[in-house]
Parts: C-alpha cells; sequence; structure tokens
C-alpha cells in the first residue's frame, strides 16, 4: 500500500510541474552552451545531468535542464575558454555600438 500511496504523490507532485520549466530540446542546449549534442547525449547517459523524454511534433524528444548543462560546461575546460570567448566577443560589440551611437550623436544624426 506504501508503494501506491509513494506514486501517486509522484504523479501529484509531476502534475503540478509545469511541463516544460527549464526544460529544453538538446538542439536549444547545443546551441546556448556550446557543448556538442553528442557531448550532452554522453552526459546524460552517464547520469552527469538529468534528462526526460516528452512527447514532441515528431514523436518523443529528449529534454535537458539548461542550468544543468551549463553547470556542466563551466567544469570543462574547453567549453568555460568558448564560453569566455563568447562573452568577450558580446563585450566588444556593445562597446562598438554605444561607439557608434555616441559618434551618431555628434554628427547630430540620432
Amino acid at each position: 500500500m506504501t508503494e501506491q500511496h509513494d506514486w501517486d504523490r509522484l504523479l501529484e507532485q509531476l502534475s503540478a510541474e509545469e511541463p516544460n520549466s527549464g526544460w529544453i530540446s538538446l538542439a536549444e542546449a547545443s546551441s546556448a552552451s556550446g557543448a556538442a549534442v553528442s557531448s550532452l547525449r554522453s552526459w546524460y547517459r552517464s547520469g552527469q545531468i538529468r534528462s526526460r523524454m516528452v512527447a514532441g511534433v515528431n514523436g518523443p524528444e529528449r529534454r535537458v535542464q539548461l542550468d544543468e548543462v551549463l553547470e556542466r560546461c563551466l567544469r570543462s575546460a574547453r567549453l568555460s575558454r568558448q564560453a569566455d570567448r563568447a562573452r568577450s566577443t558580446e563585450a566588444v560589440l556593445e562597446d562598438l555600438s554605444a561607439r557608434v551611437a555616441a559618434i551618431e550623436a555628434r554628427l547630430g544624426m540620432a
């Protein structure tokens, strides 16, 4: 009887959860983190990140939590360097945008 009670409680928790809150596809996780899809597969198969299957348009699809993927990426030296380079590029673009805006303001274009 205890197993049935535990099962019912688990079902209640799952139904109360937003179905896709924080869970994204492998392609989305790869794009957001810079990790290869094959690395993501390896990580969930070895238990380094959690995954779940959800119904998709073309059948079941695997979902992972972005927070866990990003945390796992930080433990990878190569992926950490990639993320640092990406952040550096974003900072350079922001600086250039600010300079262009300042020049446009001086020329009366803004």
